[in-house]
């Protein structure tokens, strides 16, 4: 029998998540597949790993969870609404694309939720963030991004104060400041405005307690890293590609 192939998309994979979390699900379920890496230096490449056969699935990560989408032949709804892919489904020769990190997010931080959270602050909007505001507003939350590059309604970094993070009881950083091994970087935040009733959240999960964190942690915050995301995720693209195979 053919060994099913499963990989993950992306451009800087070395310290990957996916590929040591799959190798040892399929290790320790007997499951007959291989779990590989493909660096691509652009999404264009993704044709030639789209040909490999026995090739059943795969996950996409920074910075291809958008551009892939036209490379697609249809979108699960959420992915849709969401704009982001992060999980390909191969069903009877067509490619889907999901998004598994709203299903991460969301369980991630339903224990953390207080009545007391109306407001959030995103930070960063690339695919990720779209993710996190989809699952953020669909509780109710009124949700604000800032970015470096904003597009219409979202703020600069420049622009965000002390009121604004006192006003938004949940904050969740999506880039990639801070990760390993630039462990030193933090985004700029105006600390100070943190109060005990704030949730933050760090999607990063190498180191397991950023700089960002940390100076939340000191303020009394409530603080979350990324790795519960990441299991939840794993799991449901896992269930989603069993389901087509």
């Amino acid at each position: 029998m053919h060994l099913m192939i499963f990989g993950l998309v992306g451009q800087s994979l070395k310290h990957s998540f996916s590929l040591d979390f799959f190798t040892q699900k399929f290790e320790n379920e007997r499951i007959p597949a291989v779990y590989q890496n493909f660096e691509l230096q652009t999404i264009d490449e993704i044709k030639d790993v789209f040909n490999i056969s026995s090739l059943k699935g795969l996950n996409v990560t920074i910075p291809y969870k958008q551009v892939v989408v036209p490379y697609l032949d249809d979108l699960t709804e959420e992915a849709q609404v969401v704009g982001a892919v992060n999980t390909i489904l191969f069903d009877q020769g067509r490619m889907i694309g999901a998004n598994t990190d709203v299903f991460g997010f969301r369980e991630m931080i339903k224990p953390f939720l207080l009545n007391t959270h109306e407001r959030a602050l995103v930070l960063g909007n690339g695919g990720a963030s779209k993710a996190v505001s989809y699952v953020l507003k669909s509780i109710g939350l009124d949700v604000h991004t800032v970015a470096r590059n904003p597009k219409d309604g979202e703020f600069e970094w420049r622009e965000m104060n002390d009121m604004m993070v006192k006003h938004c009881g949940i904050i969740v950083n999506t880039t990639p400041v801070g990760m390993w091994p630039d462990v030193n970087a933090c985004i700029e935040l105006p600390f100070d405005a943190l109060t005990g009733g704030h949730l933050v959240v760090d999607l990063i999960y190498n180191p397991e307690q950023t700089e960002f964190l940390k100076r939340s942690s000191e303020q009394g915050a409530v603080v979350l890293n990324g790795r519960t995301m990441l299991y939840q995720q794993a799991e449901k693209s896992w269930e989603l590609w069993k389901s087509t195979i």
